[in-house]
């Protein structure tokens, strides 16, 4: 009887729609926040080329800026349409908190490498729930490619501990006196 239960529940999930309207809205959002971290992560990697962190956050800006394409294709797929204003805004505000104090008058701060380090680690934490939503969404809607969401949930993973480790580095560098 409980494998009876089961295939019925199984049956049940797969055949619930997806809810397009509220998923085209958290996906526009995921949208602007992509499009914070690809400006974000290349600003943050020119400005520290040629440092050690710098080395290996030139991919992970390449690997957003990829993913910021797979959440577009994603949407294409879903046929949720692109908010423009919502990534115009989100550019905007990237710029503007390019503004903010960092302890100096002129050039980078330590400071300002290990704030914009742990921005960057947030959004791509941001990132990997919006891939494990889109992975539980795919074990009902056909439309979304589970083994291409487990691939993109992986590679966020791995971002996200590259970016703990720069992050603990430039904590150092900032408040540990050599």
């Amino acid at each position: 009887m409980s494998d009876v239960r089961s295939a019925g529940a199984t049956a049940a999930r797969r055949a619930r729609r997806t809810r397009t309207d509220l998923l085209g809205i958290y996906l526009n959002d995921h949208l602007a926040g992509s499009t914070v971290g690809i400006r974000r992560s290349a600003y943050l990697a020119r400005s520290l080329r040629g440092s050690p962190l710098g080395a290996p956050l030139a991919p992970i800006a390449a690997e957003i800026a990829e993913d910021r394409e797979a959440l577009l294709e994603t949407m294409r797929r879903l046929g949720v349409p692109a908010r423009r204003y919502k990534v115009w805004t989100a550019a905007a505000l990237e710029l503007a908190g390019r503004l903010k104090p960092n302890g100096r008058l002129v050039g980078r701060s330590p400071l300002t490498s290990l704030v914009e380090l742990e921005l960057l680690r947030l959004g791509v934490e941001g990132k990997a729930a919006g891939w494990r939503t889109l992975r539980r969404v795919a074990e009902s809607d056909g439309r979304l490619d589970p083994a291409r969401l487990d691939d993109l949930i992986a590679r966020a993973e791995r971002q996200l501990s590259t970016l703990e480790d720069l992050r603990m580095q430039q904590s150092q560098e900032t408040f540990l006196a050599t």
